[in-house]
């Protein structure tokens, strides 16, 4: 039988304001997760947008 993931709790990203679901390795901060990727984490922080 296939575990279906398809009730996870999505947000969009600060930075490239994509839809993104949440991660098992969210789940104890999910309330301060903003950024899809560490990616989107460092553009914000370089380009002074983080809050």
């Amino acid at each position: 039988m296939a575990h279906k993931k398809l009730h996870l709790p999505e947000k969009t990203c600060l930075q490239c304001q994509r839809p993104f679901t949440w991660r098992k390795k969210w789940a104890r901060d999910w309330e301060q997760v903003k950024y899809c990727s560490q990616r989107c984490k460092r553009e914000a922080k370089a380009s002074g947008s983080a809050k």
